[in-house]
């Protein structure tokens, strides 16, 4: 510790005992101005001065005052800390002021990036930090190396744990009082501060001492006290201007107690003799003072007494200067005051006013804000009103889905009761194949006959189904085209009033930018109504639940369709059974012409078509559509003014071919207006020139001698005739190219074990 005309006799003991360290204080100005400090329990804060390292703690509090807790719940200063900071700032900041920063007592977490810039800039020496909540002395984004003019750094009475690692890089350091903080070691830069003379860390949690403690070349004081240290580093005995050294003697293993009794000289002659150093004591290296730029000077021939009575008269002749500067500061402190006090009421008064056009403004917003929501009101009316008639059109158009529904729920009864009709007629021919004696072969041409008859009523009753399936699409497309329609009209008018109220509430906001709490209720208020909307809006959702129910049983109707086809294909397999082995190809062939032959009234239809038309779609191997023009009665004058989505209607589904039969139509029509012979007459209806078919005449149930085979087309290319058996099934359906690949039959499904081929001869 720095001592202003102190002696401190180190020893071991506690309070009011003989060995108890004793505080002498000088009289004179600085040793009352000491007294006065000590008496209030505080330390006396003297610009200049090495404050830090000065005894302002009675014996009382030597004794009294514990170590620090481990943990500190971070706290936010308080007003008068933060008031304290922002003044101690700016009075360092203000011209001619000296090189201290007093930054103490401010309930700091962490010290101001602001203050490492002030020394920096400002070169300031003394820094004083103590008496805060700091548990790191270098925050982040700063460095040690704005502190590079600092001599006396004062950190006592925080919560440091640790000192940064390039500490050496403050080479001008001088003084340095850690005391009651929570540090566990010290850093081994510290060797590096070779003009350092007192370091204090009195009351913390080392252990230990580094070894480049020998390397300070300049330490006078060395306070170790309060902490947990047994052994001391030899390295200390090359520190040959130690005067003081304190430290708990009872605890000490090296060098033992009784040395560390006896004070500092014996400290230091006990490690220069384990060193193997000769002892010479502090008086011969004399220091320059704090305020010296590192100079060395030889001592004087007077001695240390001349020295400490010198320091005496120049530590008075500096406080008679703090006490005329702290007069000074005083008054412009008050000055401060007193022009804080005027700004307060001017705040006062700005703030009553802006009160008073709040409570304008606020009354204004109300008007508007009832002017908006009867607008609102008669608009949401109007909304409504033109809701119900949307629902009530909604409505009707449910009304004639479920009719057409229950049309084909009948249908879908109707074909049950046919099936039943079947199954009776079945049961029927065995009563009477029991009660009548006919052959065998009779017997099989009237089943098959009767299953042909039911597989044709079966078609054209698959053909009137899609027909109507193909109506209800179209009709439900409509509707749903008409209620996409109707819902975009209300978006759009939704849209409309939402756009009006975006443009009132722009107009209320502009009013009241300031007031931030109207700007929420008017938001709440608009969101709530969004809100209505949004319900009014998932309301109409089950309107597409109910929609989706009436796909899924018209999907179900589907799915019993299959089922029945399914049965009829089963019963056709158990009839193929049955069949006896050298029939059954003949009866196999028959059932393929069967399914190939077109109806009468189909053919018919066909042979009425107009030659030209009939060339046209062979042209353009559209063969497969004749039947449906053939249906529709399409002419070359109907066709050319017909469009490609006509024709899409009717089944053409290919794009391309749709708009290539209406430009042959039209090259057509265009060259019998040029060449009018090539016109047929009106009203004549052309005849095909292939010769028809007689009527198919009764034959016998019994094979012929030699069967007559029609040529069948490929079910799979649809170009070539049919030439393969499969078996174990039976069926001609292939040619040889498309039957390769193929693993099972196309018709019936089973797996292919055989292929046969069928040779004709001419």
């Amino acid at each position: 510790m720095f001592v202003v005309g102190m002696r401190l006799r180190l020893t071991a003991g506690k309070p009011g005992h003989r060995g108890a360290p004793k505080l002498k204080i000088p009289k004179g100005g600085s040793g009352s101005l000491l007294r006065k400090s000590l008496r209030r329990g505080v330390a006396p804060e003297i610009p200049g001065l090495a404050v830090s390292h000065i005894l302002y703690r009675s014996e009382r509090l030597l004794w009294e005052k514990g170590r620090m807790p481990l943990f500190f719940r971070k706290r936010k200063p308080s007003e008068e800390a933060r008031k304290r900071l922002e003044y101690q700032m700016c009075l360092a900041k203000e011209a001619g002021a000296d090189d201290i920063l007093d930054i103490s007592k401010c309930e700091l977490s962490e010290i101001p990036f602001g203050a490492f810039a002030t020394c920096k800039v400002l070169q300031k020496k003394v820094l004083i930090v103590h008496t805060n909540h700091l548990t790191s002395l270098l925050p982040k984004s700063c460095s040690l190396l704005s502190l590079a003019t600092i001599k006396v750094l004062d950190l006592h009475d925080n919560q440091l744990t640790a000192l940064p690692d390039d500490l050496g890089q403050l080479t001008a350091l001088q003084v340095l009082n850690v005391e009651r903080n929570q540090l566990t070691q010290l850093p081994h830069s510290i060797g590096n501060l070779t003009q350092l003379q007192t370091l204090n860390v009195k009351d913390n949690k080392l252990k230990e001492l580094p070894d480049t403690l020998g390397e300070l070349r300049s330490l006078r004081t060395l306070n170790i006290s309060g902490n947990e240290i047994q052994r001391l580093p030899q390295t200390l005995a090359h520190v040959r201007t130690l005067e003081m050294l304190s430290l708990d003697a009872s605890t000490m293993v090296y060098p033992p107690p009784e040395v560390c009794g006896d004070g500092t000289t014996a400290i230091l002659q006990f490690l220069c003799k384990e060193s193997g150093l000769e002892y010479y004591p502090p008086s011969q290296y004399l220091l320059p003072v704090l305020e010296q730029d590192g100079t060395n000077s030889r001592d004087s021939p007077d001695g240390p007494t001349d020295r400490v009575s010198r320091e005496e008269v120049e530590w008075q002749n500096r406080f008679s200067d703090y006490e005329k500067r702290k007069e000074q500061k005083m008054l412009e402190k008050l000055e401060f005051e007193r022009r804080l006090e005027l700004g307060q009421r001017e705040h006062a008064q700005l703030l009553q006013q802006s009160s008073s056009q709040k409570d304008e403004i606020l009354q204004t917003v109300k008007e508007e804000q009832f002017r908006l929501e009867q607008g609102l009101s008669e608009r949401q009316r109007h909304l409504d009103a033109e809701r119900q008639r949307l629902q009530e059109q909604l409505k009707q158009t449910e009304q004639n889905i479920s009719s057409r529904i229950q049309m084909l729920l009948q249908e879908n009864q109707r074909q049950k009761k046919s099936s039943e009709i079947l199954k009776s007629l079945e049961n029927e021919r065995i009563r009477m194949e029991q009660l009548m004696s006919i052959t065998q072969e009779e017997t099989e041409n009237l089943r098959r006959r009767e299953v042909a008859s039911a597989m044709q009523q079966m078609l054209t009753e698959r053909c009137k189904n899609r027909l109507m399936q193909m109506a209800y699409e179209s009709q439900r497309q409509n509707l749903a085209q008409q209620a996409c329609s109707s819902m975009a009209e209300m978006d759009e008018r939704f849209q409309q009033i939402l756009s009006w109220q975006q443009m009132d509430q722009n107009k209320a906001i502009s009013q009241i930018l300031q007031e931030s709490a109207m700007q929420k209720a008017a938001f709440e208020a608009l969101q709530v109504k969004k809100d209505l909307m949004h319900r009014q809006i998932r309301s109409q959702e089950m309107v597409s639940e109910q929609r989706w129910a009436l796909s899924n049983l018209l999907q179900q109707l589907l799915k019993e369709k299959r089922q029945r086809e399914e049965e009829l294909r089963e019963i056709l397999t158990e009839l193929e059974a049955k069949s006896e082995t050298r029939q059954e190809n003949y009866w196999l062939i028959q059932y393929q012409r069967l399914l190939n032959q077109k109806p009468l009234s189909l053919k018919l239809q066909e042979d009425g078509m107009e030659r030209q038309l009939v060339a046209l779609l062979e042209e353009l191997s559209a063969e497969h559509y004749l039947p449906i023009f053939a249906h529709h009665r399409l002419s070359l004058a109907l066709l050319s003014q017909m469009s490609p989505g006509d024709l899409a209607k009717l089944g053409v589904s290919e794009a391309g071919l749709q708009h290539e039969i209406l430009r042959k139509v039209q090259e057509l029509l265009d060259a019998a207006r040029i060449q009018p012979e090539l016109k047929p007459p009106a009203g004549e209806v052309l005849t095909p020139t292939a010769p028809q078919e007689p009527p198919e005449s009764v034959r016998p149930s019994a094979p012929p001698a030699e069967l007559e085979v029609q040529a069948s087309e490929c079910v799979v290319c649809l170009e070539r005739e049919a030439q393969m058996i499969f078996l174990n099934c039976g069926h001609v359906c292939c040619c040889q190219q498309c039957c390769q690949p193929l693993r099972t039959c196309p018709l019936c499904r089973q797996d292919i074990v055989q292929r046969l081929r069928i040779y004709h001869s001419s």
